[in-house]
């Protein structure tokens, strides 16, 4: 069975909107780990718009080995206030998983993933740091085919495909080339040694399609649409809720 992982950022957003702590990030962590999925996933950036080092550390004494835990985030970008960087997180709380990605600042959300023919050698010295720390290490990658040997021999044991692609070409009712690029991408992987996740935008519709596309997929990281889903499913139970009290 592929993993779930349900990433929390949007949880974040929602409580950093209106300040306070509601709603809970672990209480959110909670309700999903008592449905049945098998991770949390976040992804802490240096403008903490989202979540925040100290929600990093209060879901590594929840969870305490008892789901996956996958920190998602850029180990390039430098410490700032209250944000010790990537790499220093890693450190304190020793995540599952790391998974690597290289987005700036500036971007809204993740976008693209790393080259590898050129971004090999810096990764090198932070996948082995990561390695001795226990955390296994994924690579955020477009749906390319890439020299994944090179992945397998500094370390990396898994790569996440982006699929943001692929869910904006399913919408589309187009999704044929962008699916077949994602499986080629997850074949060649294999080839290589390595586990293949994949995650951004991935849904209820268009999630069936690309596991059957994909066999053997490890993981998937699911967020920003099942927040929505969730909204929308939950939102005319919850008012019927508020009728019902005011009756």
């Amino acid at each position: 069975m592929t993993l779930l992982s349900i990433n929390l950022n949007k949880i974040a957003v929602l409580r950093n909107s209106r300040g306070g702590h509601e709603p809970d990030i672990c209480h959110a962590a909670q309700t999903c780990i008592d449905t049945g999925c098998g991770g949390i996933t976040v992804h802490p950036r240096p403008d903490q718009r989202h979540v925040r080092p100290d929600d990093v550390r209060a879901l590594a004494a929840m969870l305490a080995g008892r789901v996956e835990y996958n920190i998602e985030g850029n180990p390039f970008a430098p410490a700032r206030g209250d944000y010790p960087g990537l790499i220093a997180l890693a450190r304190e709380v020793r995540p599952t998983q790391v998974t690597l990605v290289p987005d700036g600042d500036g971007q809204i959300t993740s976008d693209h993933g790393f080259d590898l023919a050129r971004d090999i050698e810096r990764l090198r010295p932070l996948v082995a740091e990561l390695s001795e720390l226990g955390c296994r290490v994924s690579l955020f990658v477009d749906a390319v085919v890439q020299d994944f040997a090179a992945a397998t021999a500094i370390g990396v044991q898994r790569i996440e495909i982006y699929t943001g692609p692929y869910a904006q070409a399913f919408a589309d009712g187009q999704a044929a080339a962008t699916l077949a690029a994602c499986a080629e991408t997850a074949r060649r992987a294999q080839q290589a040694g390595l586990a293949v996740n994949a995650g951004h935008d991935l849904s209820q519709a268009n999630l069936g399609t690309f596991k059957a596309a994909i066999p053997g997929l490890a993981e998937v990281s699911i967020g920003h649409a099942l927040i929505g889903e969730a909204l929308y499913q939950g939102l005319a139970s919850t008012v019927r809720n508020y009728l019902q009290i005011l009756r």
